[in-house]
């Protein structure tokens, strides 16, 4: 047990030492930019968003949450009569493919206008 907390040990202060002095600090503008935002940062702060940025969003997390709703169908599967998990999760499967369906019919999908 001591072998392997030392072994561990070892490594961890190796690499952050390696990770401390290997990279070349030498900030420039591509940086010090905020490039995780993808705005101007020297722009207007009161831009309006888009509201297909939202719908895209509130898209993911809809599907996000599909797999959430799925993820117990394979146990209830066991179950005695499994029918009943096939048939909730066939009317959940039929649902957001309807739902999505719609959306790119209505051309909520597309990004650009």
């Amino acid at each position: 047990m001591f072998m392997y907390f030392f072994i561990a040990s070892l490594l961890s202060i190796v690499l952050a030492a390696i990770s401390f002095w290997l990279p070349l600090i030498a900030p420039d503008t591509e940086k010090l930019s905020p490039y995780e935002c993808g705005f101007d940062p020297l722009g207007s702060a009161r831009l309006p968003y888009s509201m297909r940025f939202f719908l895209v969003a509130i898209l993911f997390l809809l599907f996000d949450l599909e797999i959430a709703l799925l993820l117990p169908t394979p146990w209830a599967l066991q179950l005695p009569d499994p029918s009943m998990a096939v048939i909730w999760a066939s009317v959940v499967i039929i649902l957001l493919i309807y739902g999505f369906a719609y959306e790119w019919i209505q051309g909520g999908l597309e990004w650009a206008e």
